[in-house]
């Protein structure tokens, strides 16, 4: 019982992060969609973990805090909110990296988890008023 009631709070407090970090629409009105391809990767045999796409619409959640997906890692993950939010200032479609999960302490290595990844934005088309000339009838 102890476990799902951790469960439920850890939902809730995540579920309270994406609403205080607001609408992509509203925080950033230049962008259309944002699609986040990523390779996970762990210290295995085998190192990649998964591959993953998250997509953003307008109307999605601007919380780019994306979970790290080896199990026991409670408090690490990969927060892509401040590469985004430089793509989106500096108007670039694509980007790429990558990133070390941010998890401190507790059982796991320090590198115990990165993704390689590619952030690709569209951004709204913007519609440039046409001022008409006013001329003088002679």
């Amino acid at each position: 019982m102890a476990t799902k009631q951790n469960y439920v709070k850890k939902m809730e407090v995540k579920n309270k992060q994406k609403i205080d970090a607001g609408i992509l629409s509203d925080r950033y009105p230049s962008v259309a969609g944002m699609v986040i391809n990523m390779t996970y990767y762990h210290n295995a045999e085998n190192p990649i973990l998964m591959q993953r796409t998250v997509n953003f619409f307008p109307e999605s959640h601007a919380f780019f805090n994306l979970e790290c997906m080896i199990k026991g890692c409670e408090e690490g993950g990969f927060d892509l909110k401040r590469i985004i939010t430089k793509q989106i200032k500096d108007k670039k479609k694509v980007i790429k990296g990558e990133m070390s999960c941010k998890a401190k302490g507790g059982d796991l290595p320090a590198n115990h988890s990165s993704i390689d990844y590619k952030i690709t934005i569209t951004y709204a088309k913007t519609t440039k008023k046409k001022t008409a000339k006013k001329t003088k009838k002679k």
